[in-house]
């Protein structure tokens, strides 16, 4: 195969550099590779493999972002020199032998040489030995004292897959076992790659992202739409089963939650019947903007310690009160281009009538106002519309919503559009990836209770029941 792994683009640009230039630059761009690797890398894995002059990296971030794939390519980069020697370790052997795992995906790449005698592989010893006298292992750290099963080996590419289901103990030894010869011209790594959460996600968080840029580690992050050789649709459906928390650790990559959020639950929200919101109680919609074109879907929201991001989403939530009690009656929620997102809220509001007042978060400066008058004067006039200025933090903003919530005083349309969305970003917020919903909410609950008020609790009402609650799970 080719060595080169520049996209088009790269190499249009090289193109237009002389020779020289562009010969350099065209082999910095390029990690170095080996014929037994079958495979480009992506533009994450080409950044794992270029950083031989990094001793510590970790690899990862959402499940199915090519990690062990990266790991494979890692130690076989260097195997074409005597000498070399790399290991890879899951937490048992059972993890490396699952299907598609280390050494099922290293048989398929390799096997075609060992069946024709250029690279031999030992079942027993799980060690594949090359034309050069290099190898690559397998190991397993399973309990806490495994580690010493290597004393006395020496490696120069030591890879943990998964490791936050390895103990620290077996972590930190293996260091002693990342050595080399004089004379042998290879980088010594140690690689990790790893999805957030596990038993010991604690313990790697604390070294990479908190300890991490004063010790000269690494973290490279990666997501679903980093590994183009993933269906990524049919794998998201499989990861919506899972529960909030590690759906949020999975699918986002979401180091920093450890467990669900502290301020609002999807048990605070009784769902009842849209026939049972009172006619004449007040509606209000409140509408979050953020217009973001599908066509355009690199443009990213802010992006969190983990190196994750995700698009925003414009959401418009409308509530309605009346004596003390509250509905969330409707949520949109979409992914629009700016003026697909003034339609939609057109439409919107003349759904909802002229007596649902309609107010939209404005944005800090003068594109804020312009964009909030330009709604005001052609989108929609002749309603009861207005922008607001936020104020405080989105924890502040959301306070007086989660109080009320948490007294029972908050219901929930059974006709309510995307109410799976808005609990999974209540189970976790403030610590998810997206709280789009939660702003909507906040904004559309301090139209009736500013945030500088204080909220007057009616007596709390008695919670949703098992048997209708249960229609609405994941």
């Amino acid at each position: 195969m080719s060595n080169s792994v520049l996209t088009a683009a790269e190499l249009d640009a090289l193109a237009i550099m002389d020779s020289p230039e562009a010969a350099q630059l065209s082999k910095l761009l390029t990690p170095r590779l080996t014929k037994y690797i079958p495979y480009e890398p992506t533009a994450k894995q080409r950044a794992f493999l270029l950083m031989n002059n990094q001793k510590e990296v970790l690899y990862g971030g959402a499940a199915g972002g090519g990690k062990s794939v990266a790991q494979l390519m890692g130690a076989l980069q260097y195997v074409d020199i005597p000498g070399y020697s790399a290991i890879l370790f899951r937490k048992t052997y059972a993890d490396l032998a699952l299907p598609n795992a280390l050494i099922d995906m290293s048989k398929k790449w390799l096997m075609p040489f060992v069946n024709s005698r250029e690279v031999h592989w030992s079942e027993k010893d799980k060690k594949y030995t090359f034309p050069s006298g290099a190898s690559v292992s397998f190991g397993y750290l399973e309990h806490a004292d495994d580690c010493y099963r290597y004393q006395g080996a020496e490696f120069q590419y030591i890879g943990m897959d998964e490791v936050t289901h390895i103990a620290p103990s077996n972590y930190r030894y293996m260091f002693s076992r990342l050595r080399r010869p004089i004379g042998l011209d290879v980088p010594l790594r140690f690689r990790a790659t790893a999805n957030p959460g596990g038993e010991y996600g604690e313990y790697y968080y604390q070294r990479f992202f908190v300890e991490g840029e004063a010790n000269g580690r690494i973290f490279i992050p990666a997501g679903l739409d980093d590994n183009p050789y993933l269906d990524r649709e049919t794998y998201k459906e499989a990861l919506a089963e899972l529960g909030p928390v590690e759906r949020e650790q999975l699918l986002n990559g979401n180091w920093e939650i450890k467990g669900e959020g502290d301020m609002l639950s999807r048990h605070w929200f009784q769902i009842v019947p849209s026939t049972e919101i009172p006619e004449m109680a007040q509606r209000v919609r409140f509408w979050d903007l953020a217009a973001t074109d599908p066509k355009k879907r690199k443009i990213k929201k802010k992006t969190s310690r983990s190196g994750m991001s995700e698009p925003d989403y414009t959401v418009g939530f409308k509530l309605a009160k009346y004596q003390g009690m509250y509905w969330i009656e409707d949520i949109f929620r979409e992914q629009l281009s700016p003026h697909d997102t003034e339609m939609a809220i057109k439409r919107t509001a003349q759904q909802d009538g002229l007596g649902c007042a309609i107010r939209m978060e404005q944005e800090p400066g003068s594109s804020g106002i312009i964009t909030i008058d330009k709604y005001q004067r052609e989108v929609l006039s002749g309603y009861n519309f207005m922008g607001v200025v936020s104020s405080g933090s989105k924890v502040e903003r959301a306070r007086n919503a989660s109080a009320a919530a948490e007294a029972g005083t908050i219901l929930v349309s059974d006709k309510c559009r995307h109410i799976l969305d808005f609990f999974d970003e209540a189970d976790l917020f403030p610590y998810g990836a997206h709280d789009d919903i939660i702003d909507g909410f906040s904004g559309a609950f301090s139209y009736f209770r500013p945030a500088t008020s204080v909220v007057r609790l009616p007596t709390p009402i008695k919670k949703a029941s098992g048997s209708y609650w249960s229609k609405f799970r994941r």
